[in-house]
């Protein structure tokens, strides 16, 4: 079994946003011990490559299980309606392939202390 992940954000007009996002996926893929053999991003709107087509990519290099990631922090219609009906299309055409979307990041238990070490962080650095 090939397992991939692709990591959805939402999608900017400003360039560097989008490029911030794809460093992410980049720091992602190289911590990622074999849970996953393939990494990549896509983004809701605004910018390329859309949901449908980061499947696809994946799908391409041989991926026959997705997790897609939301990389959003509340479950606005973004998380509850659009990434489903756009993964839908793509499960639809590949029905071979499980693609299974994973709790969004503002669900993660981890997320309390990444805010606190955070603000730990950049009090350190401040001083």
């Amino acid at each position: 079994m090939k397992k991939s992940l692709l990591l959805v954000a939402h999608g900017s007009r400003r360039a560097q946003s989008n490029d911030e996002v794809r460093a992410l996926t980049e720091r992602v893929r190289m911590s990622s011990s074999s849970e996953f053999t393939d990494i990549e991003c896509a983004f809701l709107e605004l910018s390329p490559p859309t949901i449908p087509d980061g499947l696809e990519q994946l799908i391409a290099r041989g991926a026959d299980h997705i997790t897609v990631l939301p990389y959003f922090l509340a479950a606005g219609r973004h998380v509850a309606e659009d990434i489903p009906e756009e993964v839908g299309v793509t499960r639809g055409a590949h029905p071979d392939v499980v693609i299974e979307i994973a709790p969004y990041l503002g669900t993660s238990e981890a997320m309390p202390q990444l805010l606190l070490n955070m603000l730990a962080d950049s009090t350190t650095a401040a001083l």
